[in-house]
């Protein structure tokens, strides 16, 4: 088990290409924890709106009857991957971590694979 910062940090250090990382509350919109990012790229206001992909595909899954979980989202851009992994254990209900990859120097298979690994192991 890990803490947030721990968690953070493993993640921007260990996965390929990570520029950024957040864990976000999407019932807030409130990220807990951020690293990385930037001066052009702030990841408080990227949580935040993050918050509201998430609560705009809840919703279209309710309204399509889809029983599923969301496992991640991927946004692909022409520079950067941005991924976001809901945390469904251990009283993670409401969270997600946001990753934002460099799509130059990423693998986004490896990164979604460490990603899920690092979540695992986040205590909150």
């Amino acid at each position: 088990m890990a803490n947030t910062e721990t968690c953070l940090k493993e993640a921007l250090a260990a996965i390929e290409g990570a520029t950024g990382v957040a864990l976000v509350d999407y019932t807030s919109g409130m990220a807990l924890g951020t690293m990385g990012g930037s001066k052009s790229f702030d990841l408080n206001v990227a949580a935040a709106g993050n918050t509201d992909v998430i609560r705009a595909k809840m919703r279209t899954m309710e309204h399509l009857g889809l029983k599923g979980q969301i496992e991640d989202i991927l946004i692909t851009l022409s520079d950067q991957y941005h991924l976001i992994r809901l945390i469904s254990g251990r009283g993670g209900n409401g969270l997600f971590l946001y990753l934002v990859l460099d799509a130059k120097r990423a693998n986004l298979a490896m990164a979604r694979h460490q990603l899920k690994r690092i979540e695992e192991d986040l205590e909150v």
